[in-house]
């Protein structure tokens, strides 16, 4: 894989962003990604801002793969789901700014009867969203890990096309009892980002464990390899599982060493 597709999150790098671009051009990455809760506040960040950290990426050689935004609730809940949603466009449309064409989120509990309530709610806020996708030229991607890609593939066909992209996470999906390989070829034609990470399965769905990439369960390449048959041609992030600095940037390291080596 060429290293240009290659993406890795800045929030383990660096808590300075200047300092965090500069590792991830030593990684020899083509992009990053944003952290839109717990990195740079997305919600706040003025235009000045916005061309700031353009030209920072410019100057970086980088560009912004993908901003994560991750709700505390889901999108069929209906507790305070207006400001969840005017949050969410209101991120899709900044990431844009940024450069990024995809916004990492998660749909929370799909319903499993279609004549729930709940289905409806989840159907016309992801049929919103979708229309700001469009118009920001930023989509929403929901993980694929937590939630099942049966599941998914169900939401994607009750939604107006274009309007759900996936965001394929490997070691999640092996955690939560999914065969990456086999998501990645139900999936195929919908993902709009994925992340090539490793875990180990627990006794249970649910309670696996994250691990570094290429010491758990997951065998990445024939994932990557069936994107790329379907036409898969987007960016592939990597994670790392210590929180402290200097390891968790050894970790990308060894990570953007294994899928482009």
């Amino acid at each position: 894989m060429n290293s240009s597709r290659v993406a890795v999150p800045i929030v383990p790098l660096d808590t300075d962003f200047r300092r965090s671009l500069s590792v991830a051009r030593e990684l020899g990455v083509g992009g990053i990604e944003i952290d839109g809760r717990h990195g740079i506040d997305l919600l706040t960040l003025s235009e000045t801002g916005v061309r700031q950290i353009r030209k920072w990426l410019d100057d970086a050689g980088l560009r912004v793969a993908a901003v994560s935004f991750p709700t505390r609730r889901g999108y069929a809940d209906q507790d305070q789901l207006e400001a969840r949603v005017g949050a969410t466009k209101q991120v899709m449309l900044q990431a844009q700014r940024l450069g990024a064409t995809v916004i990492l989120g998660r749909l929370g509990d799909i319903p499993a009867k279609e004549e729930n309530g709940d289905w409806q709610v989840l159907i016309d806020v992801l049929t919103d969203l979708g229309r700001t996708g469009q118009q920001a030229g930023a989509f929403f991607c929901a993980e694929a890990g937590q939630s099942g890609p049966e599941d998914l593939r169900r939401v994607i066909e009750a939604v107006p096309e274009g309007s759900l992209q996936v965001h394929l996470v490997t070691g999640a999906l092996l955690v939560h009892g999914y065969d990456p390989a086999e998501a990645a070829m139900t999936l195929a034609t919908d993902i709009g980002y994925v992340h090539a990470t490793d875990a180990v399965a627990g006794s249970y769905a649910g309670h696996g464990r994250a691990v570094p990439l290429g010491t758990g369960q997951v065998d990445v390449p024939p994932v990557l390899a069936t994107l790329e048959e379907r036409g898969y041609r987007g960016w592939v992030g990597v994670e790392a599982v210590s929180t402290r600095q200097a390891e968790a940037t050894r970790e990308l390291s060894a990570a953007v060493n294994q899928l482009v080596s």
